[in-house]
């Protein structure tokens, strides 16, 4: 081998690079120990994990700029040591991972000042319906509604819609309609845009250390990841607020009283004639007597017997002053899950033609948190207008700050206006003096005192039952800026820190023992030789980890398992050499020359099985997210690191040790003889294993068409909760429960341990708003408090994110329109793995046969892996769900059977370059007997490997390894019965000896 020393220089030089990187995360353990010992010592209760985290923060925060390093005239802070060490997914650490949705219907709407036009709004409606079916962005199926519906008869640039006069400089009367097109695409793009500046502003402030924000292409959509994130409701409100500040003048009690009364009478007449109805639900919508009629559609939330709700006033406690002491700006409260229906009720028709004159315009707004301890909320009436324009908006806002009120105990927002909203804000404090005026943020209500006189000053403050960090947060949100439209989550996956830590935990001692069992068998089978194989590997794990931590990559679950499977992939390329030297040394070569010629001859399989590995994870890591993406790099970057390794590390060990004189057998006196005399006739056996699969495949899809797969809600929408128990509860109980506030039976599963569940449920995923998710968690918790200890409240159960024994310590959301998309990539990156490989071994073997071979095997290895999840997923102690994850699991699979097809493919090309006299089949059958060490000593390792982490690797990565396990089995079994036999069927030579 040639460049030695340059190899060598390399080798050691990469290496301290690597621990030099690794020193920063050995760092930050230390002080993150030292803040958790800090934390035990001034917490009342080491059990009290909101003390705990709440110490540890202060501790951190005290040394966030103090030298914690300072050697060798080098200083590093711990923010310092933080940023550079290994960044940890929410898998393992918590926190976060978010996709949010900017409406561009509402940009639009924005845009068109609120255009009435009928057309304009037509094809806003159309395109709304039309996404839920589509994956295309909602501007483009705007633009082609608005053109299906104008007819060109009205056209975009029309002076009450975007030729107004917002936007008279950039639309005119005088630009076409592609001009008109492109204006507004650059203006949602602008936006957009502003969005994510906004948004980023939020998360810089809030404190998180290493987020992450990103503009997923034109389609509105912002990732956001947040590792490390405990508060989770915290994050959504930051995230999610609009930040619409609005001032507005406020009905009292006492102004309502009389509407609320005639409201509620009307609701039970309306009530009591559906219940007396014996009409179907299709007569009754037409003759307009159905409640649902009068309700407009009725959602989930609120779909109950009509029976069960006699009036208004059953859901609403009104508030009615009985003396002037109680008027109040407050009109009534009620449950928080109530809440919605009651905002049905009082949006009926025939309740709001009840409205005086005077109430014409009433706006019904809810306080924006419960009262303090407590489930309950308050409703406020809100003095709108024709053009629902509040008179004094957040615009004039020009600084907010959190302060403490005069007493310096309540943490409340003191706010700044410009010249014009001191203007505006005098006048209406002025002409409401003894009378109320609220304080309204996105259309909830944040404080609305009574006016005791009026403000000059241009200053006025947002008071209410306040904690510190909401105070911060809410003074932020407003210095930030408004979002230019709505922003909600359309995509998320919260987990717990404690889930974390179990996941790190379990995903350690898979990884020790996979590699402990490599380790052992490597120096087994191979003696001393494995014992060099082993080194390369250590330098090998040492590189992987160097360079994620170097390129700031993101370590998951799945990718630790990237990094075990790569262990077990790795020493492939080992293999292949030791095996290819033994042949070369049985052949009566020197030691020297063995060497050699086996390094030399390997390196074409080597280089064809790693490549095509690698270009399934590049797909993998194109088409991938989160996990999936994390799973993807870590193959990735662990195919390059053990090729150098192996290729380059092994050969330096070998060399130095051979050229001392010493002997090397590339194998113990066990393994001697093993795999050395097999000649088996494989394609004699190739119809009866033609018949085998042909009856797996058969049964699978049977299974498939009427079983199915246990698709997540990845793939078909939902939301997804993992929630600990303190003892062991039973699924179907548990999901009885869930049915009466859920409306219908969600899907719930023991999650490992018998006190831990996974509960499924599409429960209200249509809906959109920041509060709805925070419902259905409320109604979450409605369902299965009875199994809770005595006394466990919303907020601890919700806070599973605090390392509290009990509650939802991890949730997962995805609406049905990112599902199709994700189901869509999915599909895209299995065809673009499989097109890809096609079109490199065609290059590579110049013959369509091989290529035709190797992809059959892989269409066969997916359909029996599908098979398999179809069959068992009913019946298997673990769970089998159809996800992201899968996908991954599938390509890997795809990676695995195409890498052991090229190893044979290579060693049939060089047969039947050297045997050119040899029949075919002859070659085919020589060449794979003489792979059949390689190929199951390769395939034991990593079987291995995978059956480590599937023991132990913790539920979340189960399903996956088990379906790696499985495409490992029948791969192995494919590149030997399917591939190879399909490519001599079908080459010219086999006709060739057929004549």
């Amino acid at each position: 081998m040639q460049n030695k020393g340059l190899i060598k220089l390399f080798a050691i030089l990469f290496g301290i690079v690597s621990l030099y990187q690794l020193s920063f995360t050995w760092l930050a353990g230390g002080v993150e120990k030292d803040a958790k010992e800090y934390a035990i010592a001034h917490a009342e209760d080491e059990n009290d994990g909101r003390a705990l985290a709440k110490f540890e923060r202060i501790y951190l925060d005290s040394v966030a700029n103090v030298p914690v390093f300072d050697q060798f005239g080098v200083t590093f802070s711990y923010n310092d040591i933080k940023d550079k060490e290994i960044n940890l997914g929410l898998d393992l650490k918590g926190g976060i991972n978010a996709t949010l949705q900017v409406s561009v219907k509402d940009i639009l709407i924005g845009l068109s000042n609120n255009s009435k036009n009928a057309v304009f709004n037509e094809a806003l409606k159309a395109a709304t319906i039309a996404q839920k079916q589509s994956t295309a962005p909602y501007l483009d199926l705007f633009f082609t509604a608005f053109d299906e519906i104008s007819k060109g008869d009205v056209k975009l640039n029309a002076p009450d819609i975007f030729g107004n006069k917002t936007l008279r400089e950039k639309i005119n009367f005088q630009k076409t309609d592609t001009e008109t097109k492109e204006a507004i695409r650059l203006e949602i793009s602008s936006s957009i845009n502003t969005a994510f500046e906004v948004l980023r502003s939020r998360i810089d402030k809030f404190g998180v250390t290493q987020p992450n924000i990103q503009r997923i292409g034109n389609s509105g959509r912002i990732l956001i990841e947040l590792p490390g994130a405990k508060d989770i409701e915290r994050v959504k409100k930051l995230l999610q607020s609009t930040a619409e500040l609005q001032f507005w003048e406020v009905y009292s009690n006492q102004e309502t009283a009389q509407f609320l009364y005639t409201a509620n009478l009307k609701i039970t007449e309306l009530l009591k004639a559906q219940e007396s109805t014996e009409e179907t639900q299709s007569d009754a919508k037409k003759e307009g007597s159905d409640i649902d009629d009068l309700l407009g559609e009725v959602k989930d939330s609120t779909a109950t017997d009509a029976a069960q709700v006699n009036n208004l006033f059953s859901v609403l406690y009104p508030r009615i002053p009985r003396s002037q002491n109680e008027i109040s700006s407050i009109i009534g409260s009620a449950s928080v899950i109530d809440t919605a229906k009651v905002n049905q009720y009082l949006s009926m028709k025939e309740v709001r033609d009840l409205l005086p004159a005077e109430l014409k315009y009433v706006k019904f707004l809810w306080d924006a948190k419960p009262i303090k301890d407590t489930e309950v909320i308050n409703l406020y009436a809100i003095k709108g207008n024709r053009k629902d324009i509040a008179p004094i908006q957040g615009d004039v806002i020009v600084n907010a700050s959190q302060e403490y009120d005069q007493l310096g105990t309540k943490p409340e927002v003191s706010m700044t206006m410009n010249s014009r909203g001191s203007k505006l804000w005098a006048k209406m404090t002025t002409e409401n003096v003894g009378k109320f005026v609220a304080v309204v943020l996105d259309d909830y209500v944040y404080t609305a005192p009574s006016v005791n006189t009026a403000i000059t000053g241009g200053r006025t403050s947002i008071s209410g039952n306040f904690t510190v960090l909401e105070a911060q947060d809410l003074a932020n949100v407003l210095k930030a800026g408004k979002l230019p439209a709505a922003a909600h989550i359309i995509q998320s996956e919260i987990v717990g820190p404690s889930l974390g830590q179990e996941a790190i935990d379990s995903g350690m001692i898979s990884f020790v023992l996979a590699l402990i069992l490599v380790l052992v068998w490597m120096v087994f089978y191979y003696g001393k030789a494995g014992i060099f194989s082993d080194i390369a590997l250590a330098v090998n794990i040492l590189f992987i980890f160097g360079i994620l931590s170097a390129f700031g990559a993101v370590l998951t679950l799945p990718g630790i398992a990237g990094i075990v499977l790569t262990i077990g992939m790795s020493v492939d390329a080992n293999v292949l050499i030791f095996e290819r030297i033994k042949e070369e040394l049985a052949k009566g070569k020197t030691l020297k020359e063995g060497i050699s010629d086996g390094f030399n001859n390997a390196l074409s399989s080597i280089l064809d099985a790693n490549i095509t590995t690698l270009l399934t994870g590049l797909i993998l890591f194109i088409f991938g997210t989160g996990p999936v993406k994390g799973f993807a790099s870590t193959l990735m970057i662990g195919i390059a690191t053990s090729l150098f390794t192996a290729i380059f590390i092994t050969r330096l060990f070998i060399d130095a040790y051979s050229g001392k004189g010493q002997t090397l057998t590339f194998n113990t006196g066990i393994t001697k003889k093993w795999f050395t005399t097999i000649n088996v006739d494989f394609l004699k056996k190739r119809k009866s294993m033609y018949i085998v699969s042909a009856i797996i495949i058969v049964v699978g899809l049977g299974s498939l068409f009427t079983n199915g797969l246990n698709y997540g809600v990845d793939f078909v929408g939902g939301r997804s909760y993992v929630v600990r128990f303190e003892q062991a509860v039973s699924p179907t109980e548990v999901a009885s429960n869930l049915k009466e506030v859920f409306g219908s039976s969600p899907e719930v599963k023991t999650y490992g341990a018998s006190n831990n569940l996974k509960i499924t449920t599409k429960y209200r995923i249509n809906e959109e708003g920041p509060k709805v998710d925070e419902e259905v968690q409320t109604a979450l918790f409605e369902g299965v408090k009875s199994l809770l200890p005595d006394g466990t409240t919303l907020e601890e159960f919700n806070g599973g994110f605090d390392a509290q024994k009990v509650g939802v310590f991890s949730a997962v959301k995805v609406e049905p329109t990112i599902a199709d998309d994700i189901k869509t990539a999915a599909q895209w990156a299995i065809i673009g793995s499989l097109l890809v490989v096609f079109l490199y071994i065609l290059l590579r073997f110049k013959k369509w046969q091989y290529s035709l071979g190797a992809v059959a095997a892989v269409f066969h290895d997916v359909l029996i892996v599908l098979s398999i999840f179809s069959i068992a997923y009913k019946v298997m102690p673990f769970d089998m769900e159809i996800g992201q994850s899968f996908i991954a699991a599938i390509l890997t699979v795809v990676g695995y059977s195409l890498n052991d097809t090229v190893v044979i493919f290579d060693r049939i090309r060089e047969y039947a370059n050297l045997h050119e006299n040899w029949k075919y089949s002859d070659v085919v059958n020589k060449a794979l007997s003489s792979t059949l060490g390689r190929t199951i000593n390769t395939s034991l390792t990593t079987l291995i490997v995978l059956l480590a982490i599937f023991t132990f690797g913790g539920n979340s990565i189960r399903g996956f390894m088990f379906a790696l396990i499985i495409g490992v089995v029948v791969g192995t079994y494919s590149s030997l019965f399917i591939a190879s036999p399909i490519m001599f069927d079908t080459s010219e030579k086999a006709e060739e000896k057929k004549k």
